[in-house]
């Protein structure tokens, strides 16, 4: 389509991460920065985050080092983009990575948007469950550069999507695929573990929805995989304070003390492959089910750029389209 009329772009929002080893301190700097982490006023929590940035940067560089030196997440996310415009074809377009901590970030995304003649957009979180330490973030920083910009009222937010029927389909067809790669003879046996990102239990106190929302997408994938026995299980804790329970070491721990049945262990709060499924699920809590007993433990893939996934967003995008681009 020729630039301006009704032209509609559409923001992808995530988190991002670094994409190569240098950029793993900066990356780490930009999300101990965010208020959402370190609830301290800005004068002690810039110093602040660059001393827990520089310790966590030891102990994080090594995983990357094992999962190729980068995260792959923004050029999988530039794949799901050009997906999805793909999918959706006039009159949206461009479709754009957008990220808070690090390239390219919202404000990038929102000038190409700009520069491409665009008259609205489409700011769709990548976070199927919202949390106001992820989408909350994304949605403040967007909300930071929209003024002055044709995005200011001419935008549609879509800040999660838990149980959108396309979703759950994507990601029970994930499971069964990883259910395809037990032996027929102890598929039977094989326990669902699904896996969702830890978030701290005063995010859950103030009124945030997310331990809500994710287990109403837990249990739309389990309905959609007849009822065998599954369960809820939180990762990637980080710091002192209380987080969401039981941690996925926990529920090994508990599950070894069952028999060690065969694992699937499903990704929920996460749409692509980066260091929470490379690192900590195919590595880190690999080797911990091995060394408690299990002999059988699949992963089921991330959705990436699935295509049932892709048409999923892409029905959520066209659902939610301003009313300029209609």
């Amino acid at each position: 389509m020729e630039p301006g009329g009704s032209r509609c772009a559409v923001l992808l929002l995530n988190m991002g991460g670094p994409d190569s080893l240098d950029a793993v301190r900066p990356f780490l700097n930009n999300l101990f920065r965010d208020p959402a982490i370190i609830r301290l006023p800005g004068p002690l929590r810039g110093p602040l985050a660059a001393y827990l940035a520089a310790r966590r940067a030891r102990k994080v560089r090594p995983r990357y080092e094992l999962i190729g030196g980068r995260s792959p997440i923004g050029e999988i996310t530039a794949d799901q983009a050009m997906a999805l415009g793909e999918a959706l074809g006039p009159p949206f377009g461009p479709v754009l990575p957008a990220f808070s901590y690090w390239h390219p970030f919202i404000s990038e995304a929102v000038a190409r948007a700009q520069s491409s003649g665009a008259a609205a957009i489409v700011a769709l979180s990548l976070y199927p469950q919202y949390c106001s330490a992820t989408t909350g973030t994304c949605l403040e920083d967007l909300s930071m550069v929209l003024p002055g910009t044709p995005f200011e009222s001419e935008i549609s937010i879509i800040d999660s999507w838990p149980a959108e029927p396309g979703y759950l389909d994507a990601l029970a067809a994930t499971a069964r695929e990883a259910l395809e790669r037990i032996p027929a003879d102890r598929r039977d046996e094989a326990v669902l573990l699904f896996s969702a990102h830890g978030v701290p239990m005063s995010l859950i106190h103030r009124g945030d929805p997310y331990l809500s929302e994710t287990l109403s997408t837990v249990e739309g994938v389990a309905r959609r995989l007849g009822g065998r026995e599954h369960h809820l299980a939180f990762q990637s804790r980080l710091g002192p304070v209380k987080w969401l329970e039981p941690s996925l070491p926990t529920m090994l721990r508990h599950l070894a003390g069952k028999g060690a049945p065969p694992l699937v262990v499903v990704p929920v709060s996460f749409v692509s492959d980066h260091i929470e499924t490379l690192y900590e699920l195919d590595i880190q809590h690999r080797g911990m089910a091995e060394q408690l007993g299990f002999t059988i433990y699949e992963r089921a893939p991330a959705l990436n750029t699935r295509p049932d996934f892709i048409a999923t967003l892409a029905k959520l995008v066209r659902t939610a389209r301003p009313s300029q681009s209609a």
